[in-house]
Formats: C-alpha cells, sequence, structure tokens
C-alpha cells in the first residue's frame, strides 16, 4: 500500500526540532559519502522549470526518494510536485508527499542549520538581530529553526509584496523594512530567499562580522550576492562544493569550486572551524540535495504510519 500524504497532512506530522535533528546528522554523515545524489534541471516551452532529485539516500534508512518539481516563479505556490518514497528492499512505493511542503522544510531548516553554525552569537543574552529578504515559506522556516536554536531579539523583513512582508511581521514580529540594503544595515544576521536575478547586496551593503545566508541560488540564472561580497567573505559555506559550483552561489558569480572554505558537513563535524573570529564576514550558500528530502520524508512516512493518518492507495491492485 502506499500513502499519500498533503500539505495538511504534513503540518501535522512534522516536528521542527525532530526534522533539525534529523538534517544535523545528515550533515554530519556527509548526506552518506558514497551515496552521491543528482539534482537534474531542464527548461520547459512554459514560464517555469522541471527539476528531479535522484536518489535520496542516507545510511540507516532502508528507503530512498525520487522529487520531481516544478518551478512557476508567478505561481502561488511556486513550486508543486511530488516526493516518492520508495523502500529499499523491493522499490515499493511506500509514500507519495506534497513536494512544496518537505522543500520548505528541509531547505529552511537546513538553512538554520547553516545560519547557526556560522553567525557570531551576541554578546548579551538578548538575542540577534535577524534580517529577512523574501518573506515566503522558506524564510518562514528559517526563522523557526532559528528561534529553536539561538535567541532572536527582533526582525526586519523586505520583500517586493508589502503585504507579504507585513504579512510575515503579523506571524513572526518585527519590522518591514524598504530595501534589501535597509535589511542589512540593521541586522547582524541576514536570510536571503528570493527569485532574483541580480545582486540584492553588494559589498557597500555589509559590516563586519555579519553573516548572510542566501537561499534563493539554486539554479542557473539566479544571483542575491554580488561576487566582492564573496570574496570578501572569511568563511563561504556551501552544502556541496560541485553543485554551488555548476548551478549555486560560486556558478552565479564566476567562483570556483575551490573557493568555498568548506561545507556545512564539515563545520557540523568539526574538520573546519568556521567562524573564527566576531569581525569576520560569513556566508552559506546552499543548494539543497536529495538526502535531505529521504530525512524529512522518512520521519513524515513512520509518523503517518503510527497515527494512521494520510490516505493510502493500492496502486498495483487498483483500489
Amino acid at each position: 500500500m502506499t500513502r499519500i500524504l498533503t500539505r495538511g497532512d504534513l503540518l501535522t506530522l512534522l516536528d521542527p526540532d525532530a526534522c533539525l535533528a534529523a538534517l544535523r546528522d545528515g550533515f554530519v554523515q556527509d548526506g552518506g559519502g558514497a551515496f552521491a545524489g543528482q539534482r537534474i534541471r531542464a527548461e520547459l516551452p512554459f514560464p517555469g522549470t522541471a527539476t528531479a532529485l535522484i536518489p535520496g539516500l542516507l545510511p540507516g534508512i532502508d528507503a530512498y526518494t525520487v522529487k520531481v518539481n516544478a518551478k512557476f516563479p508567478a505561481a502561488s505556490p511556486a513550486l508543486r510536485g511530488v516526493i516518492c518514497l520508495h523502500g529499499g528492499q523491493d522499490g515499493e512505493l511506500l509514500a507519495l508527499l506534497d513536494s512544496a511542503t518537505v522543500t520548505a522544510w528541509r531547505t529552511g531548516l537546513a538553512a538554520a542549520l547553516g545560519t547557526d553554525a556560522l553567525a557570531a552569537r551576541s554578546s548579551d543574552d538578548a538575542g540577534d538581530v535577524v534580517g529577512v529578504v523574501g518573506a515566503g515559506a522558506q524564510a518562514d522556516l528559517v526563522v523557526t529553526g532559528l528561534r529553536r536554536l539561538r535567541p532572536v531579539r527582533d526582525l526586519i523583513i523586505h520583500d517586493v509584496s508589502p503585504e507579504r512582508a507585513a504579512a510575515f511581521r503579523d506571524r513572526h514580529g518585527g519590522r518591514v523594512a524598504a530595501s534589501a540594503a535597509e535589511v542589512a544595515a540593521h541586522a547582524s544576521v541576514v536570510v536571503l530567499a528570493t527569485w532574483s536575478r541580480t545582486p540584492l547586496l553588494t559589498l557597500a551593503d555589509v559590516r563586519p562580522g555579519r553573516h548572510l545566508t542566501t537561499l534563493g541560488v539554486d539554479e542557473p540564472g539566479k544571483q542575491e550576492l554580488a561576487r566582492p561580497v564573496l570574496e570578501a567573505a572569511g568563511v563561504l559555506a556551501v552544502d556541496d562544493r560541485p553543485l554551488a559550483a555548476a548551478m549555486g552561489v560560486l556558478a552565479a558569480t564566476g567562483l570556483p569550486a575551490e573557493a568555498a572554505h568548506a561545507t556545512l558537513g564539515e563545520i557540523l563535524r568539526a574538520d573546519h572551524p568556521g567562524r573564527t573570529g566576531p569581525e569576520q564576514l560569513t556566508v552559506y550558500g546552499p543548494v539543497g540535495l536529495p538526502w535531505q528530502d529521504l530525512a524529512l520524508a522518512w520521519l513524515a512516512y513512520r509518523e503517518a504510519e503510527r497515527r494512521d493518518l494520510g490516505r493510502t492507495v493500492d496502486f498495483l491492485g487498483g483500489s
């Protein structure tokens, strides 16, 4: 039998703390190391792109994922698709999950881990001033995750849609800013999660000691930070060097794979020290990896089985 898990089901099943723990474990395991995933992207004859991530694999999980997404920036939601969770012994289709929800959760919470690992700690117990550029679902989950990992004193939010920025403020608190530069002027931690194809921040916008997480650069042609910002970083970290150089933050600025000082896995395993001083500028630029889909899909599936949530169908039997 195959369990179908909708957005509503997933929001009931997923727990941020459990997801953060599963993602941290995956990074420490280097996503399985020997199990290299693939990210395949194709242009469409429509105003969007098709992306597949295969296979999602992790040690200790007897299953794998195949994700197929459509990205249409003008649509709401902009990302639509499905994650197929297959049994590892015989390929049985265990579950079909809404990919927009899983992707937002794994991307946002993994970014929260990277942000927490690299951003300087506030000098008192008051917490950080966090800036958000792009007030969508991924930024929602970054803020949710960060608040579980460190104190957040205040939020500054900018979005091209004033209504979306105001709605984000109403959900999370804080205030709305008129530009990305205004966000960077006041926040010690800045999270960018946009569809931008031109830099939103230049080196002149960024103060020493700040941390920037750029989430929007997950396919060719997208860019949120100018190249001098990356070159000035004391630590420039990615989730995967070859992928970042092929279609991520490095590709967007013409930098080679070796320009990344570390991966998040290396920092979480203490193979790289990460930030070494309060005045360093740090940047985290992930693309997103197939094993992250499995980490959260497996959590959701196991919990759905335990609670008997979601609809079950028999694809082979036709009922």
